[in-house]
C-alpha cells in the first residue's frame, strides 16, 4: 500500500510541477489574454445587464491575475533557492543534503526536516547543559 501511495504522490508532484511551470509561462498568459478578449468581445456581452458586465470583467481580470501572480512567484522562488544554495555551498560545515531542496519530493523533505529537528534538539540540550 505504501508503494502505491509513493507512486501516486510522485506522479502528483510531477503534474503539480508541470502545472506551476505552465501557469507561469508568458505564452500561456498571452493565450489566456486572447481567450478573455475573445470572451469579452462576444456580442452577447454588451446586451446584458451592467451587473453581469462588471462580474464578467472582474472574472476576466482575476483569471489573468492567476498567471501574473504565478509568474512572479516562480521568479521569486527561483531567486530565493539560488541564494540559499549559494549560502549553503559557501559554508564548509553546512550539509549539502539541502542544496536544491526545491526539487526533492515531499517525502524526502519530511525526512530532512526530521533530521534537522533532531539536530536542533541536540543543540538545545547541549546549550542547556552549558548553563
Amino acid at each position: 500500500m505504501k508503494t502505491v501511495y509513493r507512486h501516486i504522490e510522485r506522479n502528483f508532484e510531477k503534474i503539480a510541477s508541470f502545472a506551476i511551470v505552465l501557469l507561469g509561462n508568458s505564452i500561456t498568459f498571452i493565450f489566456a489574454l486572447c481567450t478573455v478578449i475573445f470572451w469579452l468581445s462576444n456580442k452577447r456581452f454588451y446586451t446584458e445587464d451592467i451587473h453581469y458586465v462588471i462580474g464578467d470583467l472582474l472574472l476576466g481580470v482575476a483569471f489573468l491575475s492567476l498567471f501574473i501572480i504565478q509568474k512572479s512567484f516562480n521568479r521569486f522562488s527561483g531567486s530565493i533557492h539560488l541564494k540559499v544554495n549559494e549560502l549553503i555551498s559557501s559554508h564548509e560545515l553546512a550539509s549539502n543534503a539541502v542544496i536544491n531542496a526545491e526539487i526533492k519530493t515531499e517525502q524526502e523533505i519530511i525526512i530532512l526536516s526530521k533530521e534537522y529537528a533532531e539536530l536542533a534538539e541536540l543543540a538545545k540540550e547541549g546549550k542547556e547543559e552549558q548553563i
